[in-house]
């Protein structure tokens, strides 16, 4: 069975993987499953981890962003059930053992799995699809606090399964993705915007513009930077994200301080040359500096991310890597999400970026990773520095802080 999956392997893992490393990866989770549940011949689904590429902190205001699927997945073998129970075992977590016939809202469920399974199914069932049964065990290569989105993979990966077991696979990923950030924000209890499920979902790079955010416009790119030469590298500076909630939930309300000086609900409303007019009166007003100079990086980010898609498109890397390095810049000045406010004295992104660019001397890129404060750094970093490059990160950081990563071409899948 599992060298059925070998033709699946390129498009799930770029040319960032070992065939044998994922032949034992896999043949580990189909015995684990008949050791589980008694079955042999489980179905085989992946759900990949996304970065970010640009478009820092904008989708929240309904900006624009550019994401990407990466060689990083959780894998889950599933059988189909007789009856209404979804059972997850977890590799690493509590068994999650859900009866989708009751689909109210449990308060005692909030941030946890089981809310996001009963969430999912009610999200199938409000749109009139079929849920049924089903039980599955699962792996990840997706890091929990990697700013990879370890959360949306298993949303997507949930919502494939319902579909493909019960649905004949009849949605498209982003519909997939919709259904996770329901079940995300209703459910679970976490307020988030739709870019994490949607890369996660969609498969490949993409643009996303949220100006309506029911109703996204994707332009999906099928672009490798390893045919350019560059490893995009992801380094995990170990910094703690706990007592940064206040960092995190600071960064929309203050852009949306600038809006609704215009009346508005969202920065993506407002015209930047009203702004750049009006903003020694909105200053006066609302008396917030750093909600400004927040407000200034949404506008010229959204203007990036159309730079970096059309230097995509063209093939064009050296300018594409300058709009890299001219959002990392933006992030680190104007939207000031590298450390956190509160603690001046935990720097470990500032300083992932400081010797980054000492490696890289001018070449390829180098910009904080997600919603910063703490956590990764993503660089694109050329072959030749790749060794010298991971090896001055774990030296500040420690072993195994840097993951090469690839883009990965298939969305959400059913893969056997």
């Amino acid at each position: 069975m599992i060298t059925s999956l070998h033709g699946a392997y390129p498009g799930l893992y770029g040319n960032e993987y070992d065939e044998k490393e994922m032949d034992s990866r896999f043949t580990q989770l189909v015995e684990k499953h008949a050791e589980l549940f008694g079955k042999t011949d489980p179905a085989i689904f992946s759900a990949a981890g996304r970065t970010e590429i640009g478009g820092n902190h904008t989708d929240h205001n309904l900006g624009k962003v550019i994401g990407g699927s990466v060689n990083l997945d959780t894998i889950g073998a599933v059988s189909k059930r007789n009856d209404s129970r979804v059972i997850i075992a977890s590799e690493g977590f509590p068994v999650v053992d859900v009866d989708i016939s009751d689909l109210a809202i449990r308060s005692g469920e909030k941030n946890g799995t089981d809310s996001l399974v009963r969430g999912i199914a009610a999200a199938f069932r409000e749109r009139g699809l079929s849920i049924g049964g089903w039980e599955a065990n699962t792996t990840t290569k997706v890091l929990g606090g990697s700013g990879l989105s370890s959360s949306a993979a298993i949303e997507v990966l949930i919502a494939k399964i319902f579909d493909e077991l019960y649905n004949s696979g009849s949605l498209p990923p982003i519909e997939l993705a919709k259904i996770g950030k329901y079940a995300e924000n209703v459910y679970f209890g976490k307020p988030s915007g739709l870019l994490d499920q949607a890369c996660c979902a969609q498969g490949g790079i993409v643009g996303i513009d949220f100006r309506d955010s029911d109703i996204p416009v994707l332009t999906p790119l099928d672009i490798s930077f390893e045919d350019y030469g560059y490893k995009m590298i992801i380094t995990d500076t170990k910094g703690s994200h706990a007592d940064l909630t206040g960092e995190y939930a600071a960064v929309p309300p203050e852009m949306r301080e600038v809006a609704a000086f215009y009346g508005k609900q969202n920065l993506r409303e407002v015209d930047f040359h009203d702004f750049l007019r009006d903003m020694r009166e909105i200053r006066g007003r609302i008396g917030n500096d750093r909600a400004l100079l927040r407000a200034y990086h949404f506008f010229t980010e959204n203007e990036r991310v159309d730079f970096m898609l059309q230097t995509l498109k063209e093939g064009d890397i050296d300018g594409f890597l300058g709009f890299v390095a001219e959002s990392g810049n933006s992030s680190f000045r104007f939207l000031q999400n590298v450390y956190p406010s509160s603690s001046p004295k935990d720097q470990g992104l500032s300083l992932a970026i400081a010797l980054s660019e000492e490696v890289l001397q001018g070449e390829g890129a180098v910009r904080v990773h997600g919603g910063g404060f703490a956590g990764t750094i993503q660089a694109y970093v050329p072959e030749a520095l790749a060794d010298r490059y991971t090896k001055a990160m774990e030296s500040l950081f420690g072993p195994g802080c840097s993951m090469r990563i690839a883009i990965r071409r298939l969305p959400v899948s059913r893969i056997d």
